[in-house]
Formats: structure tokens, C-alpha cells, sequence
């Protein structure tokens, strides 16, 4: 008969985590492989032929990367994403006690799949729950890292049993989660002062939506369960990150600040509300990019809601999500 110690047992019986996020550059000097390896993903775009997208993804990136480098040297040199996405993990491992590890897993960057799964299969660990960090459905994100794992898992010969959740946009933990960041931010403006709220989401192409991508209809539920519980203030949603010819979800977020500005709004709080922690969407575009332009359009007050980070409402969140699916 086999038998097992107790720590051996103990490690088995353990659920390994994967939070799922896109990653970023830790350096400048990664700002083009990360760069190449977005630009690779036919999850995210489709550049003329299978065979021939490793030559386009190349060409784009090293044409893109000194403006994104340029970027990045404006919020420290580097994505701060993956130090925040393991200081997440670290507190939904603590929240959900000892038969949970949680793993980093980066789509286009450190650690990468691969790499987290390595890390389950040293600590001897074989079963998996897969945990996006996008709280709204698209196959351009949480979509392309569920491939992405499926991938990996195939080519590895392991059996890990597998667990997952698609989206999160409307868990009553997370709205509450997104309504302190609101609260919080609303209390940077004078008081008394009307504040007008602007919720910026990732945008996507049109013709995701319209082949079924669910983005668009969790994005706008979300900010609709946030605003009742703030009905007395203005607002507007609107979409950032958009890149290439393409047709995009609109209105973006550039074109609500200049009409919100033409309206005679003085004071806007900006809500990102696709992002789950800091990174260039929030410290360069955010922070940086549209504060700028609220200042060229005359606005008195321009402020940002905190990100979710590690706020004990989100990890509450997260350890709900996993523990009602894995019951």
C-alpha cells in the first residue's frame, strides 16, 4: 500500500490559482518582445495569413516600440503590473487559507504560462483553477489566455484537472469593490462641487461585438449596477487604447472629455473600469495623456479613481469567485 507524509498529502490536496492577466514590460529593453509577442496573438488580431503574421507582428513592433518605450520612461521604465498581480495573489492566498496557491500568469510576458504551470508541477500541485483578471468576457483577453493555457496544458502530458470562470462583471463584491474607488475619488473635489463621472473601459473593435463578443453589454451592465448606487451624479462611458484603422467602439474617451468640457463640466472624476490594477493604461494614459487634455479643455478638476489593486473588497471578491466555483 502507498503511503504519503503528511506534507507530501497536504501539497496534493492543494487547488493552484492561475490569475490570468495580460502582462507588461519589466524593462524598456522588453518593451518590443512584449510588443511582438501582443502583435503574434490571432486571438487579439488577425494579420493576413497564419504564416505571415510572425513577419507583420515583427515589423509593427519594432516600428511601435521607441513611442511606447517613450511611454514607459514617463511612468518609471517599466509596467508595475506584474509586482501588483503577485501582491494580489499573495492576498487572495492568505484569504482563501491553505489549500490554495496562487500563480501569476502573464499572456505576453513574465511569468508566462508555461512558466506557472512549471511552478504548479514543482510544487506538486496538479489541480488547477484559472482565474482571469478581466472582469468583462472578450476573446481578445480572457479568451486568449484560456487558449493559451489549453495550449500549454496539451503539449505538457500532464492531466491537471482544470477549473475556470469566463467574467465577473456583475459579482455584487466587485460593484462594491469599483463603488469605494468611486467614493474615495469623488472625495478629491471640493465639496459641494457637481462632479461629473467619465468610465473609461479598453476599447475593442466594433466587429467583436458584433460577432458575438459579450465585452460590450458586461461593460455596460457594470457601470449601470455602480450608478445606482450614485444617482444624483452625471456620467458617461467611453472607450481608451484603441489602435489601428480598424472600426472601434465609441465614443472614446479623448472625444467624452472635449464633449463634457463643450457641455460646461468644471469637475470629472475618470473611472477605469476594465482594469483590475495599475499599469500604462492607467499611469501614462490615464494619469498623464488625459490629464493633460482635461487641462487643455478647461477643467477645473481633473481627478482618477484609485485602482482596485489589492483592496480587500476586490480579494474578497476574487476568493468568493473561486470558492463558489470550486463548491
Amino acid at each position: 500500500m502507498l503511503t504519503f507524509s503528511g506534507e507530501i498529502a497536504a501539497m496534493i490536496d492543494k487547488t493552484a490559482i492561475l490569475l490570468l492577466q495580460m502582462g507588461g514590460p519589466d524593462s524598456l529593453d522588453a518593451v518590443e518582445p512584449f510588443l511582438l509577442n501582443l502583435f503574434s496573438d490571432r486571438d487579439i488580431i488577425r494579420l493576413g495569413p497564419a504564416f505571415f503574421q510572425p513577419v507583420l507582428a515583427r515589423w509593427i513592433a519594432r516600428r511601435r516600440a521607441p513611442k511606447v518605450e517613450a511611454q514607459y520612461e514617463k511612468i518609471g521604465g517599466r509596467s508595475p503590473i506584474r509586482e501588483l498581480t503577485s501582491a494580489q495573489a499573495l492576498a487572495l492566498e492568505e484569504k482563501l487559507g491553505q489549500g490554495f496557491r496562487c500563480f501569476p500568469t502573464m499572456r505576453y510576458w513574465r511569468p508566462s504560462t508555461i512558466d506557472a504551470l512549471a511552478a504548479v508541477k514543482k510544487e506538486g500541485i496538479f489541480r488547477l483553477f484559472a482565474l482571469p483578471l478581466y472582469p468583462h468576457y472578450s476573446r481578445a483577453t480572457a479568451g486568449s489566455s484560456f487558449n493559451e493555457l489549453r495550449r500549454v496544458l496539451a503539449l505538457s502530458g500532464v492531466k491537471f484537472p482544470l477549473s475556470c470562470i469566463e467574467s465577473f462583471h456583475n459579482h455584487p463584491l466587485y460593484i462594491a469593490a469599483l463603488a469605494r474607488t468611486l467614493e474615495e475619488g469623488i472625495g478629491f473635489f471640493p465639496e459641494g462641487e457637481e462632479v461629473t463621472l467619465l468610465f473609461s473601459a479598453h476599447s475593442l473593435p466594433v466587429s467583436f461585438i458584433e460577432s458575438g463578443d459579450p465585452y460590450l453589454s458586461q461593460v455596460e451592465e457594470t457601470v449601470q449596477l455602480v450608478m445606482q448606487r450614485f444617482p444624483n451624479y452625471r456620467y458617461r462611458l467611453a472607450f481608451q487604447s484603441k489602435a489601428g484603422p480598424v472600426k472601434w467602439l465609441e465614443p472614446s474617451t479623448e472625444e467624452a472629455i472635449t464633449l463634457l468640457a463643450a457641455e460646461g463640466c468644471r469637475n470629472l472624476l475618470m473611472v477605469p473600469v476594465s482594469f483590475v490594477c495599475d499599469h500604462i493604461e492607467t499611469l501614462f494614459e490615464i494619469d498623464v495623456t488625459y490629464a493633460a487634455l482635461a487641462k487643455e479643455r478647461g477643467f477645473a478638476n481633473f481627478r482618477r479613481a484609485p485602482s482596485l489593486n489589492t483592496s480587500p473588497l476586490f480579494i474578497d471578491c476574487l476568493a468568493d469567485l473561486v470558492r463558489t466555483s470550486l463548491s
